[in-house]
């Protein structure tokens, strides 16, 4: 079941031409359109289903600096100033609250990470706190648990997936922006090699510019033009309860992470618990992600679904005048996991029983667009002149969207970039560059 998202109208009129074309609804592609929007350009957003619909709304909310790796760190700061700014710069809340971020562990490999990880945090002034087992206990006190320690990120956040995307998109509307749902992207028009126009299901619009902020779909929509960006998509299950106890704003535990929303209600999943489905996109770049697997694998289990057949990995052709992939699935919207659910709310209610009999509201699954060092890609593409990526958030994309989507806005205007965009160009995963994971 797809997550309740707040729903904006369209503009029932696709423009002639715009300066750029954003493809994909989701925060990136919001954010973008808004820093391009607000610095004059004309700017047309489309989305094949609905602002918001996917990844963007179906995540924990967190805004954080801590953990980060340090490629994206500059970015993060960029980000949460972003994420301050925009109820004022739009005249409406997008559910943002610097509330602070709470971790507890009681696994040593994992407290001694993230100690180590404050050396990576030290240049970039990061306000975070260790706790010890005791302030661990009181920040976080869970039954039967004896903490070893945790983390107190002070100025880090969380903002609202089901209103940030949709409010954010309005407020590019605001600076002259046009939002075209359910206008799928179906190609571009080349001359020469270079972007002419943005082809969608309703018409064409002329551009020399365009940013692909399609999420798990931005592959599948670049390889029609040889741009090769290798992204794996990894299956996550979460669920919303009815409004409840509170037990604090934004809490991480080893079984479960709780966000609480606006109305009182908690996002809960398991951090890093996700599935990867076997797809034909998944085996013509499984070498590039090996590593990362490596890392990771522990937490992640292998699955075959229908998204071999269908969805943003599977096997495509199409041209401009077919009806394409992206038409045939306005929203990407999987099965949650059952038995995530049921461990879910296992691990909520044994470590805090006020929270025993919790109603769940909804459930719901999701694809993390992943790339194979786990940062993002934020990048002209290399061979189809006027094309720009911004995808791959690898599960950090919501938190990190505006500081993705303002870099983006940087490139796409040929302004000077708010951050040293190299570690997030597409040709590192080709030029012989050494692929390091991030995060931890």
């Amino acid at each position: 079941m797809s997550p309740i998202v707040k729903r904006i109208q369209n503009d029932p009129k696709l423009p002639a031409q715009a300066d750029v074309v954003v493809i994909g609804g989701g925060i990136v592609g919001a954010t973008a359109a808004f820093f391009l929007a607000e610095r004059g350009l004309s700017v047309a957003l489309v989305e094949k289903g609905h602002v918001g619909c996917e990844q963007s709304s179906r995540n924990f909310g967190w805004c954080r600096r801590q953990m980060r790796d340090a490629r994206e760190l500059p970015l993060s700061g960029i980000a949460l100033q972003a994420w301050d700014e925009f109820a004022a710069k739009i005249g409406d809340d997008v559910g943002f609250r610097r509330c602070g971020l709470l971790y507890a562990t009681d696994n040593p490999k994992q407290l001694a990470e993230w100690e180590a990880w404050r050396e990576t945090a030290r240049p970039f002034n990061v306000n975070t706190k260790m706790l010890s087992a005791r302030e661990a206990a009181a920040a976080i006190p869970a039954k039967g648990r004896q903490w070893l320690g945790g983390v107190h990120s002070i100025n880090d956040g969380k903002a609202e997936p089901a209103i940030a995307a949709p409010t954010i998109a309005n407020g590019a509307r605001k600076f002259g922006a046009t939002i075209h749902q359910e206008c799928a992207a179906r190609g571009l028009d080349m001359v020469n090699g270079a972007v002419a126009g943005v082809i969608t299901e309703k018409g064409t619009i002329r551009t020399q510019a365009v940013l692909c902020a399609g999420g798990a779909w931005t592959s599948m929509f670049c390889h029609q033009y040889g741009v090769l960006f290798p992204q794996a998509s990894v299956r996550q299950t979460a669920l919303r309860t009815r409004p409840t106890t509170d037990l604090g704003e934004a809490i991480y535990t080893p079984e479960c992470a709780l966000t609480r929303r606006l109305d009182g209600s908690y996002t809960l999943a398991i951090s890093g618990r996700a599935t990867l489905d076997i797809t034909p996109q998944g085996l013509r770049y499984a070498r590039s992600f090996m590593p990362m697997f490596m890392k990771r694998l522990k937490a992640v289990q292998i699955g075959i679904n229908g998204s071999f057949f269908r969805g943003p990995e599977a096997f495509a052709s199409w041209n401009s005048d077919t009806t394409s992939p992206f038409e045939r699935m306005r929203v990407l919207d999987p099965a949650p996991s059952r038995r995530t659910i049921a461990a879910i709310l296992k691990g909520v209610t044994n470590q805090f029983p006020a929270l025993t009999g919790i109603e769940v509201a909804d459930s719901w699954g999701g694809y993390v667009d992943c790339t194979p060092d786990a940062v993002p890609v934020i990048s002209q593409a290399d061979g189809v002149k006027g094309l720009y990526l911004a995808a791959g958030g690898s599960g950090h994309g919501f938190g990190l969207g505006p500081g993705i989507g303002r870099l983006a806005a940087d490139l796409v205007a040929n302004d000077t970039p708010c951050v040293d965009p190299a570690p997030f160009r597409l040709s590192r995963f080709f030029d012989g560059s050494r692929i390091k994971v991030g995060g931890i």
